[in-house]
């Protein structure tokens, strides 16, 4: 069973930046796919970003795009999201998530417990 581990979330400003980390301590997931998720006040939780187990290949929403990093540490069995510009409507909890197949956008098998990250205007 991957355990899957999140940090970083925390309160910031409009415009600034955060890092959240994804760690699988114990567990190589080297070849998995990892993605982020987050899940805002009163809303649905929704995708936000996936890298493939190479790292070659990225996936982002239209809402993050442009703003959100995914990269992963296969050294360090960690995955990350580097968020910059945050706006208001970025606050939820972000959730990382793993799976041994390609596919991006659904049906992971490992959750972490999430971290919260507040953007105040």
């Amino acid at each position: 069973q991957v355990q899957l581990v999140e940090s970083g979330g925390g309160l910031v400003q409009a415009g600034g930046s955060l890092r959240l980390s994804c760690a699988a301590p114990g567990r190589t997931f080297s070849s998995y796919t990892m993605g982020w998720f987050r899940q805002g006040p009163r809303k649905e939780r929704e995708f936000v970003a996936a890298i493939s187990g190479s790292g070659h290949n990225t996936y982002y929403a239209d809402s993050v795009k442009g703003r959100f990093t995914i990269s992963r540490d296969s050294a360090k069995n960690t995955a990350y999201l580097q968020m910059n510009s945050l706006k208001p409507q970025d606050t939820a909890v972000y959730y990382c998530a793993a799976k041994p197949r390609t596919d991006v956008y659904t049906d992971y098998d490992y959750w972490g417990q999430g971290t919260q990250v507040t953007v105040s205007s």
